[in-house]
């Protein structure tokens, strides 16, 4: 598998028997457990058909050469391969607080329809679109725990990066959504491709910690014991970093857009 622009891993390596390369055009400060290749994703210096699945995990948006970059994800991915992209809706509320905060954040590519992208991809990438997820945001990159010096003065604006007030912030968002079918807390989508043995769940995990940024379907969390009922409501606890987040049914979360993004072919 071939994790590409994962700076240190986009996911726990060490939780799949697999052979993982990890590539990305800068160092990691860390690295996760998996061989580590620095390189430009337009030109990955790998033989063709080298990979059965690549990952790229909220990467596309930073790639400036993206249309090489793409090709060379076709050149290396076996055929019959697999291939998840996810990537921010650069038309969502998430997304555009992220570019105004970090004057751009790194994100030369803008992708505001999930039809156009998937067009894109199939053009070099014949794989076929198994799934589309919705992916939820928690507004974590606003959280003052996860800026190493001093917050940028714009984020005086929004509480700070309070840890409390993000929490119910991206609620009221959640809330908003599910009341009057707006897409407040849609943060961008997840593109499966690909045949697989087992049906792709499609909808979203709406909690998502305002810490970590990790998602955790409410089922899940009821089920091991996470979620606790308070007197402003039920709240759950991060299974990952311990944070407190409010919590929220998943099949209850009905924003605009999501129905259309179902159904692209």
């Amino acid at each position: 598998m071939l994790d590409l622009g994962s700076r240190s891993g986009s996911f726990t390596y060490t939780s799949y028997p697999i052979a993982i390369i990890a590539v990305d055009i800068e160092k990691p400060a860390q690295r996760g457990a998996a061989c580590f290749v620095q390189a430009d994703a337009g030109h990955l210096p790998f033989a063709a058909a080298s990979f059965d699945a690549v990952i790229c995990n909220h990467s596309l948006e930073h790639f400036v050469q993206l249309d090489a970059a793409l090709e060379e994800i076709g050149r290396v991915l076996k055929r019959p391969g697999k291939l998840y992209v996810a990537v921010p809706d650069s038309s969502t509320l998430t997304d555009r607080l992220y570019r105004w905060l970090a004057r751009g954040g790194g994100h030369v590519n803008a992708f505001a329809s999930a039809d156009d992208l998937v067009g894109k991809i199939r053009a070099r990438i014949p794989e076929p679109l198994a799934a589309v997820r919705p992916l939820c945001t928690s507004l974590s990159f606003l959280n003052q725990r996860n800026h190493p010096s001093r917050p940028p003065r714009k984020l005086w604006l929004l509480g700070s990066g309070n840890e409390g007030v993000l929490v119910w912030l991206t609620y009221s968002l959640r809330v908003a959504d599910r009341a009057l079918h707006t897409r407040w807390s849609l943060y961008g989508w997840a593109l499966f491709f690909g045949e697989y043995a087992e049906p792709i769940r499609q909808d979203a995990w709406t909690n998502v910690c305002v810490r970590c940024g990790s998602g955790h379907p409410s089922g899940w969390l009821v089920e091991q014991g996470r979620v606790r009922n308070g007197l402003l409501g039920r709240h759950f606890t991060c299974p990952d970093c311990g944070a407190m987040n409010r919590f929220t049914a998943d099949e209850r979360y009905r924003p605009a857009g999501v129905p259309q993004l179902r159904q692209i072919d």
